[in-house]
């Protein structure tokens, strides 16, 4: 399936929710893993906004893709971020979206222009 690489730099990407485990099988409660390293997978929320429109969009990372010092509300930078158009049928009724995957999610600074001013 084809993929689309997200250009982040003028954007500001806010941390809304902390990363926690992916769930492959709700049922079983198995955890997703990357299909070629068998990595743990991790989703995190975050706000995305660039020029005055913000989503909010959920992000795969690998769990060894996830630095320390995250903190809700920050700044963060997704390096490698890439959307997937998907979609399926589920109970009979077709659905689709967009699945977004990044190689990591670290710590950002805010840009200067949404600095606080004195």
């Amino acid at each position: 399936m084809r993929t689309i690489r997200v250009e982040t730099s003028a954007a500001t990407v806010l941390l809304t929710e902390a990363p926690e485990p992916k769930v492959r099988d709700r049922q079983t409660g198995e955890i997703a893993k990357d299909a070629v390293s068998g990595e743990a997978l991790m989703t995190i929320g975050v706000v995305y906004i660039e020029d005055g429109e913000s989503s909010l969009i959920k992000v795969t990372v690998p769990e060894g893709g996830v630095s320390e010092g995250l903190n809700l509300g920050a700044p963060v930078s997704l390096p490698g971020l890439i959307a997937r158009p998907w979609e399926s049928v589920f109970n009979g009724q077709q659905r689709h979206g967009i699945a977004y995957r990044a190689a990591a999610v670290t710590p950002a600074a805010f840009p200067a222009s949404m600095g606080a001013s004195a």
